[in-house]
């Protein structure tokens, strides 16, 4: 007979314990300091009724304290009521990745190459297109990529680039007048020549927005198609000499300390956690990160040739019967064995004793 089927049991919260004297802190503000992402993407994740505190489906602009239980997706999140030190990475994009978790063309994306962290989530600061290389930050505090990314703080972005042409001395004036773009107008702030051979010429940018293909399309207004652009500062973030093209070094917590202080954050005053003796290695040392697609993929053609199960090559003895392979086979020995009075029965033997006395 089959069992009956269970039911689900409905699960009721646990009563919390409130402080009415705990003060509040907004719910959008922790979830980006968790590192989830944003402040905006964390207001519309809310708006969407994701997110629960004590059981109750929570509303925008909702303030937590820390006796809250709260969900996302039906999971615990741990909150950061008392600001911990974010990481920060610092990566040389070279050209041909994408800024994108998501790509329904499956092409390669910087966030394949980016290590694995526990509790927390990296942020881009920023993005550059797919044919655009050099700086890229990332970050796990949200609060902090919203100080670099927001337009209103203003964050100076610079730029190495090379056209195909020459800019004249009204030109360059022209665009850090302004140019009227198809979004509105748009400017750099500065710009400067810095040499070039033949048709190609090098020129170094600073504008203070993060537009789509802002730079590209102000050279373009004067029909001069920019073939090379590398992003080389980001507010105080310099792109240092020693790290090569796909490279990435982890800011060490000098740097990450002076990196809020910049950007006018307050810095956690709570103990730093204990590096282990290789988390200190790593620390302001430029390294060469996997993708993991290609991980996964020399693990599946290893599989497929039958590496990591292979016998170690013992080398075998020389068989006697392969050495003699081409010599006629002997004839087994016959065994004649002599016949013995034993053999014979006892009648047997009472008649040949009889024969010999008859013979006597």
């Amino acid at each position: 007979m089959a069992r009956p089927f269970k039911k689900n049991r409905e699960v009721t919260p646990r009563p919390v314990a409130v402080d009415p004297d705990a003060p509040t802190q907004r719910l959008h503000k922790l979830l980006a300091l968790a590192g989830l992402g944003s402040r905006r993407e964390m207001e519309l994740l809310i708006a969407s009724g994701k997110v629960t505190i004590n059981g109750k489906v929570a509303e925008v602009g909702a303030g937590v304290v820390a006796s809250d239980v709260i969900r996302v997706d039906s999971r615990p999140v741990h909150l950061p009521f008392e600001a911990e030190l974010p990481q920060v990475l610092i990566y040389h994009k070279p050209e041909g990745e994408i800024v994108s978790q998501d790509d329904p063309e499956n092409r390669a994306t910087v966030f394949d190459k980016l290590p694995r962290i526990r509790g927390a989530k990296w942020i881009a600061i920023g993005r550059l297109d797919m044919n655009t290389s050099g700086l890229l930050i990332f970050t796990t505090s949200g609060e902090l990529a919203n100080r670099f990314m927001h337009p209103r703080y203003e964050v100076e972005r610079e730029y190495a680039v090379r056209i195909f042409g020459e800019l004249t001395e009204e030109q360059m004036l022209q665009l850090t007048e302004g140019i009227e773009l198809e979004d509105g107008p748009a400017s750099f702030d500065s710009i400067r020549p810095q040499g070039g051979e033949g048709s190609n010429h090098w020129y170094q940018v600073v504008l203070r927005e993060g537009r789509n293909r802002e730079v590209r399309r102000l050279f373009e207004a004067f029909q001069l198609p920019v073939s090379r652009l590398m992003r080389v500062r980001f507010g105080p973030v310099n792109l240092p000499p020693r790290l090569k093209r796909g490279q990435m070094l982890h800011l060490d917590t000098k740097e990450v300390i002076g990196l809020l202080e910049s950007a006018g954050l307050p810095v956690p005053h709570v103990p730093m956690k204990q590096l282990s003796t290789r988390e200190k290695e790593k620390l302001g040392k430029a390294f060469t990160p996997k993708s993991r697609k290609a991980e996964v993929a020399e693990k599946d053609s290893g599989m497929e040739k039958g590496e990591g199960r292979q016998k170690p090559d013992i080398p075998r003895k020389k068989s006697v019967r392969g050495d003699m392979a081409g010599l006629p086979k002997a004839k087994k020995p016959v065994s004649r064995r002599v016949r013995q009075n034993s053999d014979l029965s006892a009648p047997k033997m009472q008649k040949k004793s009889d024969r010999n006395r008859g013979r006597g």
